[in-house]
């Protein structure tokens, strides 16, 4: 079982930036991609951005690119979000999601963190 706590979340100026972390404990496998979703009142929850393990893949949803970017640090099992030059669009709760599929499919979700950026 994996634990997921997030953090950094908050209200910021559209133009401004914030960093989220998610911390992951328990029996974490070596293999793995970690990423962040996001989900707005109303809609449905999308990927925002993902990382393997190995840390050179990533993976951006397109309203993100060139302003989001993934990171981590296995020592710490730590993952962070680094949002650059926000939009009013990027308002939501953002959760944090690790996922294995050895040596077997699971999924684990922290509880969300609200990100509220004003025009």
């Amino acid at each position: 079982q994996v634990q997921l706590v997030e953090s950094g979340g908050g209200l910021v100026q559209a133009g401004g930036s914030l960093r989220l972390s998610c911390a992951a404990s328990g029996s974490i496998f070596s293999i793995n991609t970690m990423g962040w979703y996001r989900q707005a009142p109303g809609k449905q929850r999308e990927l925002v951005a993902a990382i393997t393990s190995g840390g050179v893949t990533t993976n951006y949803a397109d309203s993100v690119k060139g302003r989001f970017t993934i990171s981590r640090d296995n020592a710490k099992n730590t993952v962070y979000l680094q949002m650059n030059s926000l939009i009013p669009e990027d308002t939501a709760v953002y959760y944090c999601n690790y996922r294995r599929d050895y040596p077997y499919e699971y999924n684990s979700w922290g509880q969300g963190t609200q990100v509220t950026v004003s025009s």
